[in-house]
């Protein structure tokens, strides 16, 4: 029988729990074989309704359930109550998931086949399943199309946010809450100036700011290092544009690093710009980093988003 007459050859049976299963038949019953026996298995591994009085009986329902499709539906819906695989099943036959092939997938999930490493659960170091042959790029990129199309995911994070963490130094962190908390932060480029500067103006001193002393960093030469990693992981920006409060620019202007790279040639000129948090910095802050009252707030000052070409 074709695949396309299994699916078309069932009827509904009902669970006890609402949820209806096609009956299983003909051909059908063998395909359920290898998944029913996972979900039977785990059953009588982590279930008291498969205790040591019934597992003989009900491995000889799980033979029966080969030549018979009642058995084999009754067998759905009995084992699929115990270790709550019974409404997954049915969501997928309703998607157009013949019985079988949801049968094995939900066996493969309760106790994966040695040839088929359950991938989604199984640990991957370095793009590899532990234990198995590496996984293809286009073994993982089905996989993870495959989490895309489950809308009963609830894990709204990006899968970078637990690696950014392992990249992050604390004084990092703390200039992230304060760019969260106080906004964009103003910066100066120090270059020359003169005459000759309107004509080839030189860069003496880049991205000099305010945010190890605003933040409360513990290493405070290390800031520019600092910044550039967090540029590097995508949660800050640098903006050609000042901060709507000029005023902050005369504070910074007037710090000891800014007036001796002003002092150091006879024509210099100050460049104001900007550092601001990426909505991707943004949304990382608020999910990693400040308790869950900050992160709800509404009123927290907004920053720019990077044109394209900065992004």
């Amino acid at each position: 029988m074709a695949r396309e007459d299994l699916r078309a050859d069932t009827t509904a049976v009902p669970d006890g729990g609402g949820t209806r299963l096609p009956a299983v038949s003909g051909p059908a019953v063998a395909e359920t074989l290898p998944g029913l026996l996972r979900v039977a298995g785990s059953a009588a591994l982590h279930t008291a309704g498969w205790g040591a009085r019934t597992t003989a009986r009900n491995w000889m329902r799980v033979g029966k359930a080969v030549t018979s499709a009642d058995e084999a539906a009754s067998l759905i819906r009995d084992v699929g109550s115990f270790v709550g695989t019974v409404g997954e099943i049915a969501r997928q036959v309703a998607d157009g998931t013949p019985v079988g092939t949801a049968l094995v997938r939900a066996g493969e999930q309760l106790g994966a086949r040695p040839d088929r490493p359950h991938l989604a659960t199984a640990p991957v170091v370095d793009g590899q399943v532990t234990g198995s042959r590496p996984q293809t790029l286009r073994e993982r990129g089905t996989e993870l199309l495959e989490k895309s199309r489950d809308v009963w995911a609830q894990d709204g994070r990006h899968p970078a946010y637990d690696r950014i963490l392992d990249e992050l130094a604390p004084d990092e962190a703390r200039i992230l809450v304060m760019l969260l908390s106080k906004g964009p932060q103003p910066t100066v480029d120090v270059r020359t100036g003169g005459p000759i500067g309107m004509v080839s103006s030189q860069l003496i001193a880049p991205g000099l700011n305010m945010l190890g002393a605003r933040s409360g960093v513990r290493y405070l030469d290390q800031v520019p290092s600092y910044v550039n990693n967090l540029f590097r992981l995508g949660l800050v920006w640098l903006s050609r544009e000042p901060v709507e409060e000029h005023a902050e620019y005369q504070v910074l202007e007037a710090q000891p690093d800014v007036l001796a790279a002003l002092h150091s040639v006879k024509f210099a000129k100050v460049v104001r710009r900007s550092i601001h948090l990426t909505p991707f910095g943004e949304e990382f802050t608020r999910l990693a980093l400040v308790d869950e009252r900050l992160a709800a707030r509404g009123d927290l000052p907004e920053h720019d988003t990077p044109p394209e070409a900065d992004a």
